[in-house]
């Protein structure tokens, strides 16, 4: 009986797992590799592969929340954004190449966050930022400079590689028309 209950358990597993998504990082050789345009990248459904938790001092008198909460942390006033792991996200623009503009908002197009490979982690898409060091790293997000922990650095966007292998683009060029 016991046996029946641990094959049964092994199966219900193998079910379950061969349905759910299959995600992959997302690397410049997996981009490479399918040589997809902007168009096509906007069809993709990325996600985050960990937390990334966005902070910005508030200056006093400065009341603009974007989209945050504010939390007093050693007795100053602190805007923090929480973007949770398998957070799905959109592609929307590539400002140049190896560069991609990554929004996990629905609130606004201008609330994205940059990514792009990394040769220390296998040439991953992973979160960049303008300055790093030891502790933390500074990004933009709709415009405001934000500091993150420097782990957060590796970061990575997911995609579903199983859906991926379904689409099929079928892609033809137009030759044009003459007048005989």
């Amino acid at each position: 009986m016991k046996s029946l209950h641990i094959i049964l358990a092994v199966f219900l597993v193998a079910l379950f797992s061969a349905c759910g998504p299959t995600l992959r990082p997302f690397t410049q050789e997996l981009y490479e590799e399918y040589g997809w345009t902007e168009n096509e990248l906007q069809k993709i459904q990325f996600y985050l592969s960990k937390d990334i938790v966005l902070r910005r001092q508030i200056n006093k008198g400065s009341t603009e929340i974007i989209s945050g909460e504010v939390k007093v942390i050693d007795g100053k006033e602190v805007e923090q954004i929480i973007i949770r792991e398998g957070t799905p996200g959109v592609f929307l623009f590539s400002p140049k190449t190896n560069r991609l503009a990554v929004s996990f908002d629905d609130g606004s197009d201008e609330r994205f966050l940059m990514f792009g490979p990394n040769p220390k982690v296998s040439n991953r898409y992973v979160l960049l930022g303008s300055e790093w060091d030891r502790r933390s790293g500074k990004v933009s997000y709709e415009g405001q400079a934000y500091w993150v922990d420097a782990e957060d650095a590796y970061a990575t966007l997911l995609i579903d590689l199983k859906k991926i292998n379904k689409t099929k683009v079928k892609s033809t060029t137009a030759s044009g028309r003459r007048i005989d």
